[in-house]
């Protein structure tokens, strides 16, 4: 899978619709971002991003609302919803997507199933979407993450 072909479709309407994204991702591990970054053109869409991968690094780079937290069950569209309005608001752009999953191959305590992701996108639509692979092979789960994420902005914005 190349980073730049997964992404080059929702790159292209970001530039069409001059508007711009920030991306906060945790299982996906970056791969978000760089497909994002990997389009010839990307300061015009992409306002930043962080991996997210710990509670410290989203309390750091998410400036997370606690009280909105409260009562979120983990890996939900709710939650990462949450997290997305956040990045969004953080980075001051039009679109904030957030991803939070188990890529494997054990689960987390927040979660025993392994291959699951949660992705949401916040800006002048909200959308969310649960994302199973079946399977524990966690590049492959990452790179699947991703490429679900691409399409998620694609089926928003178009």
């Amino acid at each position: 899978m190349n980073l730049q072909s997964m992404a080059e479709g929702a790159a292209k309407l970001l530039k069409e619709r001059k508007e711009t994204i920030s991306v906060a991702e945790s299982s996906a591990g970056g791969i978000i971002s760089a497909g994002l970054l990997s389009v010839p053109g990307a300061s015009a869409y992409y306002a930043g991003g962080t991996v997210i991968y710990t509670k410290a690094s989203r309390k750091i780079f998410l400036e997370l609302p606690m009280d909105e937290l409260k009562g979120l069950k983990p890996l939900t569209g709710e939650m990462a919803l949450v997290f997305a309005r956040s990045i969004q608001r953080t980075m001051g752009s039009t679109w904030g997507i957030a991803e939070l999953g188990v890529a494997g191959p054990g689960g987390t305590p927040y979660s025993d199933e392994v291959g699951i992701s949660v992705i949401a996108l916040a800006g002048p639509d909200e959308v969310s979407e649960t994302v199973i692979t079946g399977h524990d092979d966690r590049e492959k789960n990452m790179f699947e993450f991703s490429s679900r994420a691409f399409q998620l902005i694609e089926r928003a914005l178009a």
